[in-house]
């Protein structure tokens, strides 16, 4: 048993660890891809280009001697006419890059550096001062707007969002609480379940008529029939009612009884009969198993019903279970069960369901019964721990509700507020 719980310890020790050097390996990424970003901007007396916001596009340089610049943003009068076009004022290709290269760099250098700059930019007024954006800012100062006296950080100026470093955010301490809680009760009932504690789990009238059904159906010579719901292994109900099933069969095979289990799903098939056949074999009858009476039907799901409610008439089980998932098609199989006269015991966590169960069968296992079910069979301490852990932070939390209700009613708030996530 010490042995068991040191390698708990060790592998909770091992998971944090590897949880501490993959979020810092993710934090180192995501500082290193910042500085990058840092380093990747452009510092004075660099020649690189940055972004400039807010930056005014220069006139277009005219190509033809004697013609005006392209003002941006404004429609070319047509009364402007270009001199005629000779072999002495064409430029060549040479003069037109360099002039269109000369622009490039006055577009991205504000400062005014030639007669042509003056004449395109706007006057400027008495007493405002035009901002000099000859060298790039570095991060960490404000950018100013021209014309205003509100400045902005970089980082939302650029939309850049700060970058979070801490381990743990302590606005979620309520939720680590309530996980530490609630696996500190599994993990002692389940160790108290080793070692040979009897642990309480009060007495379910649907599973303790079980052994009743099976004894029933072998004083008639009939079989017992079977459904795990409708749907796949996906769905935990599934998972439940096939857990069921295990403790079914065994009991099938002590009583040398055939048992029929039509599925709706081929992976459903194939689990049920690894199950049965297991559970024969632990009762010492593994001859007496027979795969073909384990049998998928069909994906449809009135057409599955159909193919049931046939098995149901031809050879009359005398006990059926419905343990799993299902819908419309709940009436309609206890209807058909009722008729034949076969004892009916039903379970499923679908609530519009309940009703028809209710009123057709016999026994009817409600939400969480059916989960607890197995445990509640099998009396295995690792079921039953983790079952009485799970009512015991149940019971927490309703005394918290019935605490918190008293306190609101007297006026205290402070209470509720431990509750809160963000």
């Amino acid at each position: 048993m010490y042995d068991r719980i040191k390698c708990t310890i060790l592998a909770v020790i091992i998971g944090f660890l590897l949880f501490s050097i993959s979020f810092a390996y993710a934090g180192s990424n995501q500082i290193s891809l910042k500085s990058s970003r840092e380093i990747a901007r452009v510092t004075p007396g660099n020649k690189s280009v940055a972004p400039v916001e807010n930056a005014t596009i220069p006139a277009m340089p005219s190509l033809f001697p004697g013609t005006l610049p392209i003002q941006p943003n404004e429609p070319v009068s047509s009364s402007i006419t270009p001199s005629p076009v000779t072999a002495e004022n064409t430029p060549s290709v040479v003069e037109t890059v360099t002039s269109i290269t000369s622009s490039a760099e006055q577009t991205v250098t504000p400062a005014i550096s030639s007669p042509e700059r003056t004449e395109t930019t706007s006057e400027s007024t008495p007493g405002t001062e035009e901002p000099s954006v000859s060298s790039p800012l570095p991060a960490s100062t404000a950018v100013a707007t021209p014309g205003t006296a509100e400045t902005k950080p970089k980082e939302e100026a650029t939309g850049e969002k700060k970058i979070d470093t801490r381990w743990f955010k302590t606005e979620r301490t309520n939720m680590l609480v309530a996980i530490v809680l609630l696996s500190g009760f599994i993990v002692y009932f389940i160790f108290s379940a080793q070692r040979g504690t009897e642990l309480f789990v009060r007495r379910i009238a649907g599973l303790s008529a079980l052994d009743d059904a099976v004894g029933r159906a072998t004083e008639m010579g009939k079989a017992v029939l079977y459904i795990p719901g409708i749907m796949d292994m996906d769905d935990i109900q599934t998972l439940a009612g096939l857990s069921i099933l295990s403790y079914v069969a065994q009991k099938t095979a002590e009583y040398d009884t055939p048992i029929m289990v039509p599925t709706s799903r081929s992976l459903v098939m194939s689990t049920a009969q690894e199950v049965v056949k297991e559970s024969y074999m632990r009762a010492g009858r593994p001859d007496a198993f027979r795969p073909d009476n384990i049998r998928y039907l069909t994906d449809d799901q009135f057409g599955f019903v159909a193919g049931v409610d046939g098995i149901m008439v031809r050879d009359e089980p005398a006990a059926n279970f419905y343990m799993g998932c299902f819908y419309a098609e709940s009436l309609i199989l206890a209807e058909t069960g009722h008729s034949t006269g076969a004892i009916q015991m039903a379970g499923t966590a679908m609530p519009s369901q309940l009703p028809f169960f209710v009123a057709a069968c016999d026994y009817t296992l409600m939400g969480e019964e059916l989960y607890a079910a197995s445990a509640y069979l099998s009396r295995d301490p690792q079921q039953l721990g983790s079952l009485k852990g799970q009512d015991m932070c149940k019971a927490v939390i309703l005394f918290c509700i019935l605490l918190g209700c008293l306190l609101e009613t007297a006026g205290v708030t402070s209470f509720i507020h431990l509750f809160d996530t963000k």
